[in-house]
């Protein structure tokens, strides 16, 4: 019986979001999926989720396994065929408050802080030591293994297990299938025919819709740049979704993330200057610490639908299931996914980690090559490559210089603080994580 194994599985909702998915599929159905997390109540939580959706959607034609804590881990991954990666090292209680809040004394506000800024980058430093702990097992007991990433931040942490381990990885995001019709076409009230046309080339969090064409090779692309120049124009604009919308106006295409997202990857928007733009962008600061405490309020609220015996699920638009079953299969199959450069978008930097269009087939995982970036668009994502490679060296070599330089090339940090207070933050921030992080020399 081949073999799926879930790390983070404790993240209840996605496991079913996955695994649901996978019982969906017929190549899938009878495979063993193994839960692994360190949470013993919300492992066992899952456990008896997954057990649901098996007996419901699958006739009980998988086998189920869960694997608590690190002395069992080698165990949970022993022979998988793929590995799902949903892990959140240090959780929102402790780590992702302390990304916050540490920071708000420098008076360095965010969004989100899981991608890139000062929370991405201590994100990123602990957990990459606990993906060096999954690759050494992974290559001692299943080293033919897929390991499909969607923890954030993505570059970061696909980035470095593509360069520092012989674990073969994808990193994967939810943002790339969105973008063009749900977040982009819709909302401007667009008509088209389907299916359309796009080409989505860039980073993570920051791939840009370089092609929109609808069935009849219609160039979409006018119709919502003339929307969008109304709508930013309009001061009494009903419209949320502004930050990406201005980099329409100025840079002349849309990206992936959210704008929420967005406004912190960059030195435009929260500006303590202009604390005006808070409001003219429609942003929230804090933002993700609300959302998680909402996750927390309504995992409450339906927990008892999850753990019900009458669980149901359709298929979602992850992309999860359709790369395993495309591989097992050798049916072709395209994603956006994230990959080492190496060339193949020719004006960003080789080692990069890059959301590209890839091919999926019985060979794995195949890039496809593309043209150079727009020069603007290249630059915008430099601006972010920059921080992630210099995180991604602070946690291969445990240098606390790197991470102060990775704090420094950050655009919405830089734009902000000084030399002396970014490395304040920096080594306050160090103290605080405590155990959660390895030690910087």
């Amino acid at each position: 019986m081949d073999k799926i194994t879930f790390m983070g599985a404790g993240s209840t909702v996605f496991a079913k979001n996955v695994i649901g998915d996978s019982m969906l599929t017929d190549s899938l159905k009878e495979f063993e999926f193994a839960l692994y997390d360190i949470d013993p109540q919300r492992l066992e939580e899952s456990f008896i989720m997954v057990n649901s959706l098996n007996r419901v959607l699958n006739d009980g034609k998988a086998k189920i396994t869960k694997h608590l804590g690190v002395e069992n881990r080698k165990e949970a991954l022993r022979g998988a065929k793929f590995i799902i990666n949903a892990i959140q090292v240090g959780g929102y209680d402790p780590c992702t408050i302390t990304d916050f809040e540490i920071p708000n004394k420098y008076g360095l506000r965010q969004t989100i802080a899981d991608t890139l800024g000062i929370g991405g980058i201590f994100r990123a430093l602990r957990t990459i030591p606990v993906l060096e702990d999954f690759a050494k097992d992974i290559e001692e007991v299943c080293p033919d293994a897929w390991f499909l990433n969607y923890t954030n931040p993505m570059g970061m942490l696909t980035g470095y297990m593509q360069r520092y381990t012989g674990v073969k990885t994808i990193g994967l995001c939810h943002s790339v299938q969105v973008c063009s019709e749900l977040h982009l076409l819709s909302r401007l009230g667009i008509e088209y025919k389907k299916p359309i046309t796009e080409n989505i080339v860039g980073i993570n969090h920051m791939a840009w819709l370089l092609e929109l064409k609808d069935a009849d090779g219609r160039d979409l692309y006018p119709e919502v740049r003339k929307r969008v120049a109304e709508i930013l124009d309009d001061k009494d604009t009903q419209f949320t979704d502004l930050v990406r919308y201005e980099y329409i106006r100025r840079f002349g295409y849309y990206c992936t993330e959210s704008s929420w997202h967005n406004a912190e990857y960059n030195n435009f928007f929260i500006k303590s200057k202009y604390p005006e733009l808070i409001d003219r962008y429609k942003l929230k600061l804090d933002a993700y610490i609300d959302t998680c405490k909402h996750h927390i309020m309504k995992w409450n609220e339906d927990r008892a639908k999850y753990l019900s015996d009458n669980i149901t699920h359709t298929k979602t638009h992850e992309y999860a299931a359709n790369i395993m079953n495309s591989i097992i299969t050798n049916t072709p199959y395209t994603i956006g996914g994230n990959v080492i450069n190496n060339g193949v978008i020719p004006n960003l930097p080789a080692e990069a980690c890059v959301e590209v269009p890839c091919l999926v087939n019985s060979h794995g995982i195949q890039p496809c090559q593309q043209e150079p970036l727009p020069p603007q668009l290249a630059a915008m994502n430099i601006l972010n490559i920059n921080v992630q490679l210099l995180t991604i060296d602070a946690a291969a070599t445990r240098k606390k210089e790197r991470i102060y330089q990775a704090a420094m090339m950050d655009p919405h940090t830089s734009a902000e603080l000084s030399i002396d207070d970014i490395v304040s933050m920096c080594d306050d921030l160090i103290e605080a994580h405590g155990s959660w992080l390895p030690k910087f020399n």
